[in-house]
């Protein structure tokens, strides 16, 4: 179908931006295309009138699209309860959802990512000015985009579908309506309606984000002053100043919270600002009380090692030729030591642990990460092998869903349980049958043992009673002579034979019951009754021969009668097994649908997981390679070092023979110097004995003379002060190794002295390397305290400030919104006045005094307006909640609704749209309230549009001005069918050209 050609000329070239563009234009017709549920036909509209929208779903008027409808055209003219400056997100939620299309589950379809609401706008009585905008609705930001042409532009097509697809492209042929982009959602007002006033809105739907108070959902007397308030303030448009007083009580706030926190937090400082440059000071005593310490420790030091010297200059005339040889082997053997010390710190072994530590575990999760993925893969090929079963499976549903296959397959089973029943009754019939054949046949001596058991007559089968040698079973010898010996019931045996008449008739009975058998056995001629008195046959032979064949025809018959009702109801029931197996077949293969869909999300699961592995050990190949060549390097650093180890530890090995050759020949003086420990003091010392020499001999003339003990006391007292000064009590910073050797050296008993002075220096040291890395930050610490004293209590300053400007702010913003909420609601007022007395009132007037402003930063400024209303002509004015009949309520309620309406539109053309019309207006008068509603909105060339109930119908669609029905007869179907429009009055010849217009 081509495409209507456009009333006017469509200007696709783009140009700058510019605002207002819709100007004085009216709404004169709408078209949605993924929007609910509604249907992509365009629907005109009749401006400055009522226009009623009625709706009829699968049960009532709910589930057609009304609230949706409304939406719509709210969204489209800018009513700012949307939030366009905060993205309008709710404006997504009006697309059509296939969740909420399917109902229960029962048939879906796709979710639109993204719809269309186009709307023509024209001058009043022409079209040569139309404009047409289009508002695309996204999923995903930005959720609106703006674009706009000149003429009559809407997607038209034959078909729902293709009127869907046309859009599409319609859309690609609008100009971008920013230049390089698209107006958003926050520039909507001012581009289309430059920031003018076109709509105003009670709607109850949830798709709203916010839903003000409807003075028309309840009895106005029943509507609080704060509630009406509020509603009022939604159709004038104050909800935005009140929440930016809110916003200035709520920043005055902060910043008073700010300053008081600011005091606290200057005082908090003081306060640990004083104990932490107490504990500097302390700090400053100790590291000179540990200088002093170390001084005098020093001083024994050179007083030992100066003693010791003299003692060895005594010695050193008899070790001077002994010493000559072993001194070049001690040199070499201390060097060999030096490069064997440094060869074996274990800094080397350290790395390379570490190496191979960080190695094992980047291949253990490199190992873990393969694992995992060969699972995933697994797991994958499993899934992906259950697809062609169950889509084979599928195919056997033949379209069925579960819950029929299951109904199927319990009226099989019922009908096989009916076929079940039948067989059990034929076999039955065939076991008697052929029981019957069989006693005909080979037991007839059955019928005489029950004839005789009946009587009372004790008796027994000849047959079961003897044993027969096998030679008489044959009944003759091998000369054809009879047995002649036997007697009685033997010899009947052996003349006769072990078969057929006599003997398989005959019974055993007593004698003395022999006559009472006899009598027993009169109805079965043929009967042989054997006892100790002889063989008695009973009636004649013929008899017996004849009645036996007619009695094995007849049970011959009646089984072959029964077998074929067998076979007939073992081929009913094979008939019915085989419906149950395929209604089974249908209901795994329904079955099988719901497992497909499962496996394929858990494949789609799978395959991500697997994408992530795959990338995971990507990612570690390369720390691998690089831990692989660390650990290979340093492990063959180790081995040349162990070599090297080796190597130096002979060659030590041979010095050491060298210097104990030279120390044999000089063992006396050696070992006399040896006692002296002359190395170690020197080595304690840490330079030369001269050294030591001229230390003591710079002292003053009352340290020169004190020997190592008095420096040694002296030393541990200096020590035991810096250590108090450090840490004054039993302190919880105290390092690890500090911790240690103070208690090593203070622990109780023999050799206390010895361990003392052992540990002395390494206290020092531990002591020293403790302040020395405070001392630093203690400097830094002093210059942070004082930057960050001054700089507290200027944010002090600028906080007091911060909040006395604040408070003035708020001050002075609170009374400029005061003289605003005031002078908007006095102007509703005299609109309120003006309606009331044009249609049949008497005056009214609204009573708003002005609220103090809450204390609380996040309450909302609540107002409180009091409607009040003449009852007559000269009397006063009557507040809203005295008692009144619901005709003058309902009449109010109108009033004041439209009279808030006409004070927003500031002189513009305005569009009122309200939800569910005069749900809660008195039946008696609700054709009166709706009539009202059209006469104000074509006086002040407001539109009024509002959604119906059904109860609400029949008085609405003979007072509006234009009846919109949108139409579902079904859930099965995801879009409406074509709406129902009808323009009343003067209107309907409107319509009928708008129609022709926008759409074939």
């Amino acid at each position: 179908m081509t495409e209507q050609p456009s009333l006017v000329a469509v200007d696709t070239r783009p140009s700058a931006p510019s605002e207002n563009v819709v100007g004085d234009r009216v709404l004169i017709a709408v078209q949605a295309v993924n929007i609910s549920r509604l249907s992509t036909h365009p629907v005109p509209i009749v401006p400055g009138t009522l226009i009623v929208v009625a709706g009829a779903g699968p049960k009532d008027s709910n589930g057609a699209g009304k609230s949706s409808f409304i939406a719509m055209i709210t969204a489209l003219l800018g009513d700012e309860q949307w939030r366009f400056a905060s993205g309008a997100k709710a404006v997504s939620e009006l697309l059509f959802n296939a969740e909420l299309a399917a109902g229960g589950g029962g048939r879906a379809w796709a979710s639109a990512s993204h719809g269309y609401i186009a709307g023509v706008f024209a001058g009043p009585g022409t079209m040569d000015d139309a404009v047409t905008v289009w508002l695309r609705v996204n999923q995903e930001a930005p959720h609106l985009e703006i674009r706009w042409t000149r003429g009559v532009r809407v997607a038209a097509a034959a078909s729902e579908a293709e009127r869907v697809a046309r859009a599409d492209e319609v859309w690609a042929t609008l100009p971008r309506s920013a230049g390089r982009r698209d107006v958003v959602a926050r520039d909507l007002t001012r581009f289309l309606y430059g920031d003018r006033v076109r709509c105003v809105s009670f709607l109850s739907t949830s798709v709203r984000s916010k839903v003000a108070t409807n003075l028309l959902s309840q009895p106005l007397n029943e509507i609080s002053p704060e509630r009406i308030f509020e509603a009022i303030a939604a159709l004038t448009g104050l909800d935005a100043e009140l929440d930016q007083e809110r916003e200035a009580r709520r920043d005055e706030h902060a910043k008073r919270v700010r300053a008081a926190r600011a005091v606290e937090l200057l005082k908090e400082f003081e306060d640990e600002s004083r104990t932490l440059l107490e504990t500097f000071d302390r700090r400053d005593r100790a590291r000179v009380s540990l200088a002093d310490a170390l001084r005098c420790w020093r001083g024994r030091l050179a007083r030992r090692l100066a003693d010791a010297t003299r003692r060895d200059e005594a010695l050193a005339a008899e070790l001077t030729r002994f010493r000559r040889e072993g001194e070049r082997a001690a040199e070499a053997i201390e060097t060999v030591r030096a490069e064997i010390a440094t060869l074996k710190d274990d800094t080397l072994d350290r790395g390379l642990a570490e190496a191979r530590g960080e190695l094992a575990a980047l291949q253990a999760r490199a190992a873990r990460l393969d694992a995992d993925r060969a699972v995933a893969e697994n797991s994958a090929d499993e899934l992906r092998g259950m697809i062609p079963a169950l889509e084979e499976r599928r195919r056997l549903a033949d379209g069925r869903d579960v819950r029929a296959a299951e109904s199927e397959l319990a009226q099989a089973r019922l009908r096989l349980t009916e076929a079940l029943k039948a067989l059990g009754v034929a076999d039955r019939e065939a076991a008697g049958a052929a029981a019957a054949l069989e006693d005909a046949e080979g037991g007839p001596a059955a019928a005489q043992l029950k004839a005789l058991a009946g009587a009372g007559v004790g008796a027994s089968g000849l047959l079961d009673a003897i044993d027969v040698a096998e030679q008489a079973r044959d009944g003759a010898t091998p000369d054809g002579e009879q047995a002649g010996d036997a007697s009685g019931a033997a010899g009947l045996v052996a003349v006769t034979g072990s078969r057929g008449w006599p003997q398989e008739h005959a019974v055993v009975v007593d004698a003395a019951d022999l006559e009472a058998a006899a009598r027993a056995l009169a109805a079965l001629p043929g009967s042989v009754l054997v006892s100790s008195a002889g063989v008695t046959v009973v009636g004649s032979f013929e008899a017996v021969a004849t009645g036996r064949e007619a009695r094995i025809k007849a049970a011959e018959v009646r089984l072959h009668r029964a077998r074929d009702a067998q076979e007939a109801a073992a081929e009913a029931v094979r008939a019915a097994e085989d419906g149950v197996a395929e209604a089974e077949r249908r209901l795994e293969g329904a079955r099988a649908a719901v497992g497909l869909a499962d496996v394929e999300r858990r494949l789609a699961e799978r395959r991500a997981r697997l994408t992530e592995l795959t990338e995971a050990l990507a990612g570690l190949t390369p720390a691998i390679a690089t831990a692989e060549q660390r650990v290979s390097t340093l492990d063959f650093r180790a081995r040349t070092r162990n070599m090297e180890i080796e190597r130096l530890e002979g060659r030590r090995a041979r010095h050491e023979a060298e210097r104990d050759q030279a120390g044999e020949q000089a063992a006396r003086v050696a070992a006399d110097r040896a006692a002296l420990r002359l190395d170690e003091l020197t080595r304690e010392w840490g330079g030369t004995a001269e050294g030591a020499h001229e230390w003591l001999d710079a002292l003053g003339d009352d340290e020169r003379p004190l020997t190592a003990e008095e420096w040694w006391r002296a030393a541990e007292r200096r020590l035991d002060e810096a250590l108090r000064a450090t840490f004054p009590a039993d302190d919880e910073e105290t390092p690890e190794e500090l911790r240690f050797l103070l208690r090593e050296r203070s622990e109780p008993g023999a050799g206390r002295t010895a361990r003392e002075q052992a540990t002395f220096p390494g206290v020092c040291a531990a002591l020293s390397s403790y302040l020395r890395g405070q001392e630093e930050y203690e400097r830094h610490q002093r210059r942070q305290i004082e930057a960050q004293l001054a700089t507290r209590q200027r944010d002090l300053a600028a906080a007091a400030r911060g909040a006395e400007e604040a408070a003035q702010s708020t001050a002075v913003h609170r009374a400029a919104l005061t003289a605003a909420i005031k002078a908007r609601l006095t102007r509703v007022a005299e609109e309120f006045e003006k309606l009331d007395t044009s249609y049949g009132g008497y005056g009214a007037t609204l009573e708003f005094p002005v609220p103090p402003a809450p204390a609380d930063p996040e309450q909302r400024w609540a107002w409180r307006v009091v409607p009040k209303w003449r009852r007559g002509e000269g009397q006063g004015f009557v507040p809203y909640n005295r008692r009144a009949n619901t005709a003058l309520m309902d009449e109010k309620a109108v009033k004041l609704v439209c009279a808030a309406a006409i004070a927003s539109s500031g002189g513009g053309h305005l569009c009122l749209v309200l939800d569910e019309l005069g749900r809660n207006l008195g039946k008696e008068h609700r054709r009166e309230a709706v009539a009202l509603f059209r006469r104000i909105g074509e006086t002040y060339g407001i539109t009024v549009i509002g959604a119906l109930q059904d109860d609400m119908e029949p008085y609405a669609v003979d007072a509006c001005g234009q009846y919109v029905k949108l139409r579902r007869s079904s859930d099965a179907m995801p879009y409406n069918e074509p709406p129902v429009i009808i323009g009343h009055d003067r209107h309907t010849e409107r319509v009928r050209a708008l129609a022709s217009a926008v759409s074939r």
